[in-house]
């Protein structure tokens, strides 16, 4: 009947529904707790309560993961909704608060991070004090909605279509050594004479390495559209030192190691303290890195005042890009 009061007891079991959905989300209890704040035992008291309640099993265990049964997976298919709009409910409220607060989490590049983005960070966080900030740093990509980020920045060509995305600020690759190097070494004229130099590269794959050009008069998006075959120019290179990582490059090409291929926001601060001096700049590496830098979140129909706040902060501080 249309009046008839809900069941006291499936009420006092729908905190227990949300923490089944967070399990299905996280793929393990001890992911699913930390996810939630909570112990594991806890976690794992709450699914044997609402399995008693509902008379079934809902979950299968093993000693390596955690899979719903068919009973387990239609619940949550059933009430995953209702909890998201739940939460976006709710933060739609919190956000009518005068200040932006809350926990924001954020997965950034590693060097991009400790280079750029750290140094900006404390202007942020002392204008906003009620956000308080965890910063990721990896170079992997994650699945931000099952680790629970609220916002990646990405160095790519082109944003994830499953995601919301904004553009920070165009970058390019480029490179780079020490006037010592140059000086001892001599400075290459074309991408063919960098055959007889230390080339300092991030390693992709496991196959021989080699660095693709493009004139520098091609335009900024010859990378992105493969700018003509008739006017790319790959060329192998090898050097003594590799890393998967553009900071460490560009230390290394500061020591005077070699020449490195590095993005235009680690080569940065180099350039401008006339420790490094870009090489071959009538040529632009190609298919190096990213051609932006972009802040991305999935997708939700509400988007919180901290995440809104933040993504200004960024497009703000990146707008201007990094080497012109």
């Amino acid at each position: 009947m249309a009046n008839e009061k809900p069941d006291a007891k499936a009420e006092a079991l729908w905190s227990h529904l949300h923490w089944l959905v967070v399990l299905e989300q996280q793929g393990s209890f001890t992911s699913a707790a930390a996810r939630l704040g909570v112990s594991k035992a806890a976690m794992s008291q709450r699914v044997a309560e609402l399995e008693r309640a509902a008379g079934v099993a809902l979950v299968t265990r093993t000693t390596r993961s955690v899979r719903l049964t068919e009973a387990g997976q239609r619940l949550v298919d059933e009430t995953r909704g209702a909890f998201e709009h739940i939460a976006d409910s709710f933060a739609g409220v919190r956000d009518l608060a005068a200040e932006p607060r809350g926990l924001l989490r954020v997965t950034a590049p590693v060097a991009f991070s400790r280079q750029q983005l750290m140094p900006r960070l404390p202007a942020f966080l002392r204008a906003h004090p009620q956000i308080r900030l965890e910063l990721d740093l990896s170079d992997h990509l994650r699945s931000l909605a099952m680790e629970g980020f609220d916002i990646a920045v990405r160095h790519a060509s082109t944003p994830p279509e499953t995601h919301v995305a904004w553009a920070l600020a165009p970058t390019r690759s480029l490179l780079v050594a020490s006037t010592d190097y140059l000086a001892a070494h001599g400075t290459p004229a074309t991408p063919q004479d960098l055959a007889a130099h230390q080339c300092l590269h991030y390693p992709r794959t496991q196959g021989a390495m080699a660095w693709s050009f493009v004139p520098a008069y091609a335009g900024a998006d010859a990378g992105a559209d493969a700018g003509a075959d008739a006017v790319r120019t790959v060329v192998p290179v090898a050097g003594g030192f590799a890393a998967n990582n553009s900071e460490m490059l560009r230390d290394a090409a500061m020591a005077g190691l070699g020449i490195a291929l590095v993005p235009d926001f680690s080569a940065q601060s180099g350039l401008a303290s006339g420790h490094l001096r870009e090489v071959l700049p009538g040529w632009r590496p190609v298919d190096a890195f990213g051609e932006h830098l972009f802040a991305i979140r999935p997708y939700a129909s509400h988007v919180p005042r901290a995440v809104a706040v933040f993504v200004e902060f960024l497009r703000a501080s990146f707008a201007a890009g990094f080497i012109r």
